[in-house]
């Protein structure tokens, strides 16, 4: 017996791999975090909040490797969907990002966007050019460093499909 596959089949079928393909967003299990606070909130009150677990993201300023973790400087920005930094908005502030372990500083270079999800640890003092400046720090549970987005090489676009964009 011969099977003719129906023209919707094939619709569908199209369809659920388009959208394989979008899944592969980070997940990050959000249930114990604090979702509202940002860098420059937490220096107000820094104390109150040590021990939390904070999901924040941003451009990647510096990557230090010292003995026994990576440090990454971080210009953090309200997070978006799929908690991918908004970085046409206004920023929120710096934080530290201690990672133990190596991470290569070519990969997670200047310029790339992140979104970390870790536990506040303290506040460091540092330096912003001459200006004495409080980083949050955080331990790193689960790091996301995003794609870099190209930028289409012309606004009118064809296609069939769903997009979402930031």
């Amino acid at each position: 017996m011969q099977r003719i596959i129906q023209p919707y089949t094939l619709l569908i079928s199209g369809l659920l791999l388009l959208l394989s393909a979008c899944s592969s967003q980070p997940t990050f299990d959000t249930q114990q975090v604090t979702l509202k606070l940002s860098p420059q909130q937490l220096l107000e009150n820094p104390s109150a909040y040590f021990g939390k677990t904070v999901l924040w993201g941003g451009t990647i300023l510096q990557t230090h490797n010292l003995t026994e973790y990576t440090q990454i400087e971080v210009l953090a920005y309200p997070l978006g969907s799929y908690q991918r930094p908004l970085t046409d908005q206004a920023p929120q502030g710096r934080f530290l990002l201690q990672h133990k372990g190596y991470i290569e500083p070519a990969v997670y270079e200047q310029g790339r966007q992140l979104t970390v999800m870790g536990t506040l640890q303290k506040t460091e003092r540092g330096q912003v050019g001459q200006h004495s400046y409080n980083y949050p720090v955080i331990q790193s549970e689960q790091i996301h460093l995003w794609p870099v987005k190209s930028e289409p090489s012309s606004r009118i676009q064809f296609g069939i499909g769903i997009g979402i964009h930031n």
